[in-house]
């Protein structure tokens, strides 16, 4: 009896295959892009760089490199993924010409960056207004998460320099639009800066924080129902007097550092005053409790905040700080929501943690390496990373059900997106038959008998 050699069966491989495409599960986010009207949008915005006599228009350029981002690239050299196959993404740009896009659009500086987030707020409202109960403001408030992120350099770029973690690189501050706990999330802004710029810089966090509001509908970007949150970073007089301004009116909840006076009135909280902390489904958080402060601890701070303390017992094996006590992990954060008991309140802020799944996921998205030289053509890049991010939380938003709602980027290029199939031309049409036996065929079906019930744009 002949014993194998390999745990796999062995084929014989040909070149020669016809009329079969490879990553044919990439027509979601292809339908996705028809029925928001992005390509229309981004086509309209970036008119003006249009050339007369151009083959390729700008905004099909810069989706096309979206597109390739979304199902894995990292730099503008994996846009050949989609040059290799016309009959799903149509005639694509070479490299040359996609690099002169980049150089044309950077020397532009803010005037075409802003000319593509304006096309992308446009869209965000269609979007919102097609996802039904799936909206992420379907419980009628908004929220965005603001948080830093570390982009390590792996060459002498420019604006790359020694961060706080002791790496080499550029320092973003990134903000997030959280979809719950039923959905992901979806960016609204990228502020790039160098590496050794501040976490605590005011300025930086207002500026983000603008840039995500302009991405809002417009009923969003002023007012209670739009919740901000942030870590520590933005527990400055300055972004919290920015939130809490007359007429901007802002709900926020933002972590705070334990100051020698917080902590001086922590320590003075009676037993009585700790209530427990809860956890999502309503039980008691086990060794988990909350307080908050009042007094002259408030002073300097603007009307209205709450300052609300919590102690926890650490895990086993974590190192405690010099500001903590009595053995208990102290953290402390800032809100202006008046009408919710703490407990609730300390529940919501520390749920702002799914921004580290989205920043998870934006790092699996083009955000791990920032591919080019100079800040200004970084800047393009990230616009790019953003709409690739936006695709893939839109397109979930609108056609996914149950669980496949919550895929992030790797399990939907490796379950869904890496589909291949056949490519059958009958007439004037053109049909992809996608393989039976592939266990998330359904889901791609589906999926897109689902996008094809929606509106078409204009």
């Amino acid at each position: 009896m002949r014993e194998p050699i390999s745990s796999y069966p062995r084929v014989r491989v040909r070149g020669d295959g016809r009329q079969v495409v490879s990553q044919a599960g990439a027509v979601l986010l292809l339908e996705t892009v028809r029925k928001t009207g992005l390509d229309q949008a981004i086509s309209a915005a970036l008119a003006p760089w249009r050339k007369p006599r151009a083959v390729h228009d700008p905004s099909k350029i810069l989706l096309d490199l979206a597109l390739a981002v979304a199902l894995g690239g990292d730099c503008l050299a994996d846009v050949a993924m989609l040059r290799c196959e016309p009959a799903l993404f149509g005639p694509v740009a070479s490299d040359p010409i996609v690099s002169r896009l980049i150089d044309t659009l950077a020397a532009s500086g803010e005037t075409a960056l802003q000319a593509v987030r304006s096309a992308r707020s446009e869209v965000r409202s269609r979007v919102w207004s097609l996802a039904g109960k799936h909206v992420p403001n379907a419980d009628g408030q908004v929220t965005v998460d603001l948080d830093g992120v570390l982009v390590i350099a792996h060459s002498d770029k420019q604006d790359a320099a020694a961060t706080w973690k002791k790496t080499y690189g550029h320092h973003p501050l990134t903000a997030f639009v959280d979809h719950g706990p039923g959905g992901t999330g979806e960016p609204v802004a990228v502020l790039l800066r160098p590496g050794n710029a501040g976490s605590n810089t005011a300025a930086d966090h207002i500026t983000t924080a603008q840039l995500a509001l302009a991405q809002l509908p417009k009923k969003y970007r002023r007012g209670r129902q739009t919740l901000i949150l942030c870590d520590s970073a933005g527990g400055t007089h300055e972004f919290v007097a920015w939130l809490a301004k007359r007429g901007r009116w802002l709900s926020y909840s933002v972590g705070m550092v334990i100051t020698e006076t917080i902590h001086s009135h922590m320590l003075k909280i009676p037993a009585s005053a700790w209530t427990p902390a809860v956890e999502t489904d309503g039980e008691v958080r086990d060794g988990a409790w909350v307080a908050e402060l009042t007094g002259d601890v408030l002073a300097g701070w603007p009307k209205g905040i709450r300052l609300i303390v919590r102690k926890e017992r650490p895990h086993a094996g974590a190192q405690l700080r010099i500001t903590d006590a009595d053995g208990m992990r102290i953290t402390c954060f800032a809100t202006n929501t008046a009408d919710r008991p703490i407990a609730e309140l300390e529940l919501r802020h520390r749920l702002r943690a799914r921004a580290e799944d989205r920043i998870r996921a934006a790092r699996a998205t083009g955000l791990s390496n920032l591919p080019l030289h100079h800040t200004a053509q970084n800047k393009v890049w990230l616009e790019i990373v953003q709409i690739a991010l936006d695709l893939l939380a839109w397109m979930p938003m609108l056609a996914l059900t149950g669980q496949a709602r919550l895929f992030e980027p790797r399990r939907l290029r490796l379950r869904l997106f890496s589909a291949a199939a056949q490519l059958v031309t009958t007439g004037r049409r053109r049909i992809l038959r996608l393989a039976r036996h592939w266990p998330w065929t359904h889901e791609i079906t589906d999926a897109l008998e689902r996008l094809a019930l929606m509106p078409n744009p204009g």
